[in-house]
């Protein structure tokens, strides 16, 4: 019986998705009922609180709607910068190595925390030490900045090791063929590096949405922070950040099902 609901739901995963969710809604409201009984859900679940969760204030981007765009363009730039990090760090030439050496071993020896803090009030000491300028950075570019920073140097070494598993052979048949080792870094390495590398890079950019809580540290009013405030005015703690929980659960773990769903579609073309 068991294995034959394991088969349905993994050739069903939106159904699959929907049990859980209804699964871990049915926990919450048994332990409101038995061991918390005095919640007060209703006074969360208003219009105007739910606007301000998911959009932010009329006028203005904030909540859920600002961190996908945190996530979203930070995932984007980190992947550029990355790939050129990781190339530069498996490169043998040693006056482009070294650099991405230092610059991927510092930043993933230091928290991201500190990294944003360092970040936002680092680029106005900048600007005025070689431009002789105020630059005012608002914390939202801050944080992407920031984002993009940090995750850069993960992305780096996901590339690089994804550049490794390539075996050399490949480059000696290509080599046989007449090509130039630029021809055959970018179409043969990098296209079967990167169909391998698709599942680390999708939990890598999973924990960079989650770690966009974080921007709320200095003052975006991204998903977490909005729920902040409508805490500091409610004082409901329980029901405000276990909501919040059950949001970034569903999205992390509809992120995690499709990277196990690339995982074997990729598996399968390269054991084709």
């Amino acid at each position: 019986m068991f294995k034959h609901i394991e088969n349905y739901f993994s050739k069903h995963r939106i159904q699959f998705f929907i049990f859980n969710t209804i699964l871990i809604v049915s926990i919450l409201k048994t332990i409101q009922v038995f061991i918390y009984p005095d919640t007060h859900f209703n006074e969360i679940f208003t219009k105007d609180n739910m606007r301000f969760l998911f959009f932010g204030r009329p006028g203005e981007i904030g909540g859920l709607a600002l961190t996908f765009v945190l996530a979203i363009v930070s995932i984007f730039l980190s992947f550029f910068i990355g790939s050129l990090l990781g190339i530069m760090r498996w490169s043998s030439v040693k006056i482009i190595k070294i650099p991405a050496v230092l610059y991927i071993e510092i930043i993933r020896s230091i928290p991201l925390l500190m990294v944003i803090f360092w970040v936002f009030f680092a680029i106005p000491v900048f600007s005025m030490m070689f431009f002789h300028t105020q630059a005012h950075v608002s914390p939202t570019v801050a944080a992407i900045i920031a984002f993009t920073v940090f995750t850069s140097a993960y992305v780096a070494e996901i590339i690089r090791a994804g550049i490794n598993s390539i075996p050399k052979g490949q480059f000696e048949a290509a080599k046989s063929l007449g090509m130039n080792s630029t021809q055959i870094f970018i179409l043969i390495i990098l296209p079967q590096a990167y169909r391998k590398m698709i599942p680390a890079l999708i939990s890598q950019f999973i924990s960079l949405f989650k770690d966009t809580s974080l921007a709320y540290t200095i003052g975006v009013i991204e998903f977490f922070r909005a729920a902040t405030i409508i805490n500091n005015r409610l004082y409901l703690s329980f029901e405000i950040f276990t909501f919040v929980a059950f949001v970034y659960f569903c999205i992390a773990f509809s992120m995690g099902k499709f990277s196990e769903h690339l995982e074997k579609k990729v598996e399968k073309q390269l054991n084709a």
